[in-house]
């Protein structure tokens, strides 16, 4: 059985995540103080017993120039004795019917070990977002030029991604985390962050990419095992896009983590010249996610 977490639950959560990812107790402290909730927690029963759990976290991300809401998927773990029975394929399935709920239509991650690439890719993630080799803004730097003021250095720090399409966006009360994160540990450097991305909603992400191009007309054949809704036969022309119910003779075919990959821009220009000029190449960003 999959709940949401309560007040009564809450120390199970802790505790999974202290069974599966060995964290220091003070960045546990840190993350579950700043960036925990209730209400974006599911945990899977086991009769009476809280054995897997997922955390999903809002935030906003620049997509074609528009700011929309994403949820990071955080923490999911299984602890080891309920491990291949299926809990977190459902956690994750369920994740999906909240952000359709919450009208989010978008769902991001950050695998922390290359094996896991492959076992979202199961759920429609698709790899969107690369390891950055340069290092990002020092927060040391951004916080000493506005000691004393914390807005101050956040709007700093802003200035640098606010702006750019395709980019994971921060609050201040993201990065009042982040600093606190960074002090900890001594601001480390930060580089972006291999992610994937999943989409939830695709008639309003195409809607998004197709008000941006209004000179593409294209038609699409769109599979997605897991979310029916993504599934179909799609028209962009003149900056709208439409549904039909037969696939055209010219439609481009593809499943739903191809699409997105494509639809942000991810390594297009490696995909031959029609895709390039139908999506043209950006360079997805997230970064300073209290990794």
């Amino acid at each position: 059985m999959i709940r949401f977490a309560d007040e009564h639950t809450r120390d199970a959560v802790r505790a999974m995540w202290k069974t599966c990812f060995g964290d220091p107790d003070d960045y546990m402290d840190l993350y579950f103080r700043h960036k925990y909730r209730d209400e974006q927690t599911l945990i899977y029963f086991e009769g009476e017993k809280a054995v897997a759990s997922l955390q999903m976290l809002p935030y906003y991300f620049t997509f074609h120039g528009c700011e929309i809401p994403v949820l990071y998927l955080s923490g999911v773990c299984t602890l080891p004795e309920a491990r291949k029975k299926g809990f977190s394929h459902r956690l994750l399935l369920r994740s999906f019917e909240v952000a359709r709920e919450r009208d989010v239509p978008l769902l991001l991650l950050v695998p922390q070990e290359e094996w896991l690439l492959r076992f979202y890719a199961k759920f429609g993630f698709s790899q969107t977002f690369d390891a950055g080799s340069d290092p990002l803004p020092s927060l040391r730097h951004v916080l000493n030029a506005h000691s004393g003021d914390l807005y101050a250095a956040y709007l700093a720090f802003d200035a640098h991604f606010r702006h750019r399409d395709m980019t994971l966006q921060k609050s201040f009360n993201d990065f009042r985390a982040m600093a606190e994160e960074a002090s900890l540990y001594h601001f480390p450097p930060k580089k972006n962050l291999i992610g994937m991305a999943r989409v939830i909603d695709l008639d309003r992400l195409l809607q998004l990419y197709a008000a941006t191009r209004s000179d593409v007309s294209i038609s699409l054949s769109v599979e997605d095992g897991l979310i029916s809704g993504n599934s179909g036969f799609y028209s962009v022309s003149d900056g709208l896009i439409n549904r039909s119910e037969h696939q055209a003779a010219s439609s481009l075919q593809m499943d739903i983590g191809e699409l997105t990959q494509h639809l942000m821009g991810y390594h297009t220009a490696a995909r031959g010249p029609q895709i390039a000029a139908l999506f043209p190449e950006k360079v997805p960003a997230m970064h300073y996610m209290l990794e």
